[in-house]
């Protein structure tokens, strides 16, 4: 590694040739104040926040651009670099709405942050705001534009993590918006609704569309029996809600804390996810022994499912026709809980707290129902169970460790927690599909090549003589070169695994807020909270979806067998191409 001498503010340091500034900063412990930086996807020194000033430079540098050199000498703090960093972030807050004790990010704001930092303390510019456009039509993401900083972060994550390039740097100067093209709402563009760019926004320009007070009002209604379940990811990520460390389990509490408020039954997704396994890992071998259309592809993110129906319609006989966990187990409780507890499915409200924001959209689709009703009634994000948590008055992190209602679906297993990691699913299908093939115990069930946050995985097992190749693919950019390959007629996979969002549902849209700080000095977040899981699923006694005896006990008095008629009445869909918005 070649280095270079340089000085940041008078003291003198070795530093690996051409990084920026900004990172040379911070790997010697000085920080840079910035706002529009989010490391690997932006780096244009739009927002001018970082400002630094170079010894023979004529004007102030943007750190975040600006490679380092040898002999260079930087002053980060100097009086200069301070006043126009003041003056930025001044001119920024001139454009911007002032509502932030109503914002959805108040608290969680980094320009309510950066303006504490830099000692803005008076609305120094005064004069006309941009005009406002607020988008909530559709049914996950909403997008208001008096709060958007042009900071340009949802741009690049939008175009390299789903290679999608929705949003969109629209109109010039004054009139400048972040948005989709001919600021079209996000309803109608080809938009996956994974809230990846929510979770890059620095402020409250994109969120969440909140089902919060439609939970309440359920709750408030003696008519409904309001079931609530909770999927995997969910527990690895809400302790942050309250203060707590990322990867924080906090499993027990928030089943607590759910009781507390009300809900007639607490269940967990898991028991979802392992029925999902029983009927996905049931067509997968269908499929092989009958020669039907190979590779099969997960059908558990409802991101990857928009995605697919509008980018690759030719290849939608290759998704298993499952429905995601927390759908399966909807249908379940408006029909076989429905019917053991003599109640009326209309008077059942389910509610679904998910790491996704696409999951609100999935729940309206009309392929997910059965007799009329829909299989689940509202979905909260782990943001919104936290501010749920709160609107209730609960001190979370006092709660002591209660367990879910075991009644009928309280017993799930190993392999359907690790749903809400990157190679979970195909990890807990292996382990199911590996013993119906062989009549044999799988005794090595951790199929550590399928696991990780970061890039392209392939495995292969031999089952019966048979050999098994799978990929495992998280984001879109990272799925189209194996969409391709099947296009193309190419691909040597039996089973694919795609999930939407980078690192799987750990890293969803609707996750809590991981503050750039963090990301930007390589905090790995994701193996934190996926290390949450496979440690729940390590401390299972049961760890593979089969061995589930509530499951067992759901075919044998209702189902009848995995993917027979009954099953594919309430637990399978379909997928049908959609229009693409084309420019």
């Amino acid at each position: 590694m070649e280095t270079v001498n340089i000085k940041i503010n008078g003291r003198d340091y070795v530093v690996e040739k051409g990084i920026t500034i900004l990172e040379a900063a911070r790997r010697v412990g000085v920080k840079i104040p910035t706002l529009c930086y989010l490391k690997d996807f932006t780096g244009t020194g739009a927002c001018r926040v970082c400002m630094v000033e170079v010894k023979g430079a004529r004007s102030l540098c943007a750190s975040c651009v600006y490679p380092v050199n040898e002999g260079m000498e930087v002053f980060t703090h100097s009086q200069k670099a301070i006043e126009a960093r003041r003056n930025t972030v001044e001119l920024i807050l001139s454009n911007h709405s002032k509502d932030c004790l109503t914002c959805i990010r108040n608290q969680s704001c980094e320009l309510q942050q950066l303006a504490n930092e830099v000692g803005a303390r008076d609305i120094t510019y005064q004069g006309d705001k941009s005009a406002r456009i607020y988008d909530d039509l559709s049914d996950g993401i909403v997008r208001d534009t008096s709060k958007c900083v042009l900071c340009g972060r949802c741009v690049e994550v939008c175009k390299k993590v789903q290679g999608l390039g929705i949003l969109g740097f629209q109109d010039r100067g004054f009139k400048t918006t972040v948005g989709p093209v001919m600021q079209v709402s996000l309803k109608d563009v080809n938009c996956m609704q994974c809230g990846q760019c929510v979770n890059a926004c620095p402020v409250g320009a994109l969120s969440e569309k909140e089902e919060i007070q439609r939970v309440v009002e359920a709750l408030q209604d003696p008519t409904k029996k309001v079931i609530i379940q909770t999927a995997p990811a969910v527990r690895a990520s809400l302790g942050e809600e309250f203060g707590m460390p990322i990867g924080s389990r906090v499993t027990g509490k928030m089943v607590a804390a759910l009781k507390q408020i009300g809900f007639y039954r607490v269940y967990d997704t898991n028991f979802g996810a392992d029925l999902t396994i029983m009927e996905e890992g049931t067509e997968l071998i269908h499929r092989i022994q009958n020669e039907g259309t190979l590779p099969m592809i997960t059908s558990c993110s409802p991101g990857w499912i928009r995605y697919a129906e509008r980018e690759y319609p030719d290849l939608l006989d290759h998704l298993s026709t499952c429905k995601s966990p927390h759908m399966m187990l909807g249908a379940m409780i408006k029909s076989y809980f429905a019917e053991n507890n003599q109640i009326d499915p209309k008077d059942i409200f389910n509610v679904s707290v998910m790491p996704c924001v696409a999951k609100k959209s999935e729940i309206r689709r009309p392929e997910m129902t059965n007799n009329g009703y829909p299989n689940v009634d509202a979905v909260l994000t782990t943001r919104e169970l936290g501010r749920l948590i709160k609107l209730y008055g609960i001190d979370f992190t006092e709660l002591p460790d209660e367990t879910f209602d075991q009644d009928m679906f309280g017993e799930y297993t190993g392999a359907g927690v690790i749903f809400g990691t990157s190679g979970g699913v195909m990890e807990a299908a292996l382990r199911t599909v590996y013993e119906i093939l062989t009549d044999e115990p799988c005794d090595e069930i951790d199929f550590t090549a399928v696991r990780g946050t970061e890039g392209l995985k392939e495995a292969s097992l031999n089952i019966d003589g048979l050999e098994v190749k799978v990929a495992i693919a998280h984001s879109m950019e990272i799925a189209k070169p194996l969409l391709e390959e099947i296009r193309a007629g190419k691909s040597p996979y039996h089973f694919i695994e795609i999930m939407g969002c980078p690192g799987g549902c750990i890293n969803g849209g609707g996750q809590s807020i991981v503050p750039a700080s963090l990301k930007n000095r390589g905090f790995d977040y994701k193996a934190k909270r996926a290390q949450a899981l496979y440690e729940e699923d390590e401390l299972m006694p049961k760890r593979k979806s089969h061995e589930n005896q509530q499951i067992q006990d759901l075919y044998q008095n209702y189902l009848g067998k995995p993917c027979g008629h009954k099953s594919h009445e309430l637990l399978h869909t379909h997928y049908s191409k959609k229009e693409r918005f084309d420019i």
